[in-house]
């Protein structure tokens, strides 16, 4: 660490003003190549935001409209990238309106960065105007919090949180910094950070993996059920890899979505609440069960008690902290999963139980249901085609609710990266802003927002960021003039009564969008779905494609609370 830095000759910006903490800040992201930025200023913060005003560097700053779509805008450019996001607010609400955000990185394990201003450290405790406990209120919702002192603790601050987002299982780290801290003159060490080996991962564990291969070898009805974690380990060749050549059929999380080909005829599709019934067939017929880089989520498994009840259990995870967590496992294997997963992949004897999912896959796959004429927009029909016209370099951003679980039903992603979408938490708003992000990231790809008129009004105000900066995004916005997944289970589970679910009040949204500078266009009932996706394909810029669909329409299939994925509802009984 440098020594103390109120009393040492600081380094000098590059126009010849002494350096202090805000520009250390930017020296230090600039260190690890970070491009762009997202967040909204204020008090707190703004001795940061001046140094941004007279740096000339290449970090690009993103001006959201709230601090949530800040940080969501973040969490899309990590998800689609595979790199840190970086959001900045300023102390108090602006600190508190990241926090959702923030969860939802956390829930879904996003490498985020979120830094804060924070009252001068003299008036810490004393309930100073904007004064929150950003370090209280951050803990459980990240893998690390500070709150910075001292400025000559700040570069060793922040190149540990930004290791820290990054390494192992990712997640948010938040930097809460003092705005004296800010101001302070600065001296940086010039530490340039240690570059981790590729696929650097501890000794797997050699007799874990021997009891393994006895499980795979005596296995007959072995299936693969893969998560997040393969994605976010960067582990997805390797993990084709193994299911090639073990061969054994494979479930996914919401998460995991894009693992394989959706054509890929060992691809059982998505297990778990909204699951197709030939993978929640499968899992509960399994004698062995390989977890890959998920965690037992309750949306996955339904009463967990019941969940696979014939099934051994190898898990492979990078995070020790999933092990018998919620299922304890006969093998645990912790490492990185591009070691592991090699060392697993041998040809298994299952011709039988492959052939058997396969006709399972056949009969009890997603399927369309017929359009009904009067039945309003074809939402799943749009969803379908449009996957297929699309390319496989489209990413899509999910908001939550009934669309989100059409989107993982019906649309068929080529890889993980390009489903971009709310799975631990389940926040709306998340999308519109994912989608920026993500189109931040990936300039020239094409970028899909798809919501529901619900979420969409969660953070409709970045529809002024989307016209700020001129991005091409395309938002499919479902309108049911319902919370259609809050309608739909009242409706099923609470003897139909529906509470504080109509939103028959709608604006519209054409005109909402055209307010914001957005074009927009309402596209009603079946004969308008090729307009739609042509509109949607062919449309330079950004695009509001305003589909009003079924009141009613409901998801298929559901597992009630407190079911086993084997009682699933697969038909409409509202």
């Amino acid at each position: 660490m440098p020594a103390d830095a109120d009393t040492a000759s600081p380094h000098r910006s590059p126009d010849g003003r002494p350096g202090n903490g805000a520009w250390a800040v930017l020296e230090v992201l600039k260190r690890h190549q970070v491009e762009t930025v997202f967040g909204y200023p204020g008090g707190a913060i703004m001795p940061l935001y001046d140094a941004m005003a007279q740096d000339a560097s290449p970090i690009r700053h993103i001006l959201t409209r709230h601090e949530q779509g800040a940080a969501f805008a973040a969490n899309g450019y990590a998800r689609a990238s595979g790199r840190l996001g970086v959001c900045i607010a300023t102390s108090g609400p602006g600190a508190t309106n990241l926090i959702t955000a923030v969860a939802d990185a956390h829930m879904d394990s996003i490498p985020l960065l979120v830094i804060t201003g924070q009252v001068p450290t003299s008036l810490l405790g004393t309930d100073a105007f904007q004064e929150t406990d950003v370090l209280g209120l951050s803990l459980p919702i990240t893998k690390h919090s500070y709150l910075v002192r001292h400025v000559g603790e700040l570069e060793a601050v922040l190149e540990e949180a930004i290791h820290l987002a990054q390494e192992g299982r990712p997640g948010p780290v938040w930097v809460d910094i003092p705005k004296d801290v800010q101001l302070a003159s600065v001296r940086l060490s010039g530490f340039v950070p240690g570059v981790k080996a590729a696929g650097e991962a501890g000794t797997p564990d050699e007799d874990a993996l021997e009891r393994a291969h006895e499980l795979l070898a005596a296995a007959r009805r072995p299936v693969i059920y893969a998560g997040g974690g393969v994605a976010l380990g960067h582990a997805v060749p390797a993990f084709r890899d193994f299911v090639a050549r073990t061969g054994a059929p494979v479930v996914t999380t919401l998460k995991g979505i894009g693992l394989l080909s959706p054509d890929d005829p060992r691809n059982l599709g998505m297990l778990g609440m909204h699951g197709a019934p030939c993978a929640n067939r499968a899992v509960q017929a399994a004698d062995l069960l390989v977890v890959v880089g998920a965690r037992f989520d309750d949306r996955a498994t339904g009463r967990l008690a019941a969940f696979a009840p014939e099934a051994q259990v190898i898990h492979l995870d990078v995070d020790p902290a999933e092990m018998a967590k919620l299922r304890p496992p006969e093998v645990a294997l912790v490492g990185d999963l591009n070691h592991l997963l090699p060392r697993l992949a041998r040809p298994l004897a299952i011709e039988a139980w492959r052939d058997q999912c396969a006709r399972s896959r056949q009969t009890e796959g997603f399927r369309l249901p017929p359009q009904r004429p009067e039945g309003g927009f074809p939402a799943l029909r749009f969803l379908d085609a449009l996957s297929r016209r699309a390319g496989d370099q489209t990413y899509v951003a999910c908001d939550v609710g009934q669309h989100q679980m059409w989107v993982a039903q019906y649309y068929g992603f080529s890889h993980p990266r390009r489903h971009l979408t709310s799975g631990g938490l389940g926040a709306m708003g998340f999308g519109l802003p994912a989608a920026i992000g993500a189109q931040l990231a990936h300039p020239d790809a094409r970028v899909v927002n798809v919501s529901g008129d619900g979420s969409f009004m969660m953070n409709v105000q970045e529809l002024a960021t989307l016209g700020r900066y001129g991005l091409p995004v395309k938002i499919v916005l479902f309108d049911n003039q319902y919370l259609g997944m809050v309608r739909q289970q009242q409706a099923l589970f609470y003897e139909g009564r529906l509470s504080s679910v109509d939103l028959s009040d709608n604006p519209d949204f054409v005109q909402v969008a055209q307010a914001f500078g957005i074009p927009a266009r309402r596209f009603e009932g079946a004969d308008a779905m090729e307009a739609a996706i042509r509109a949607c394909l062919e449309t330079p810029g950004p695009l509001l494609l305003h589909l009003p669909i079924e009141r009613e329409q409901n998801v298929w299939p559901i597992v009630g609370p407190g079911m086993s994925n084997d009682q699933m509802i697969q038909e409409d009984v509202a």
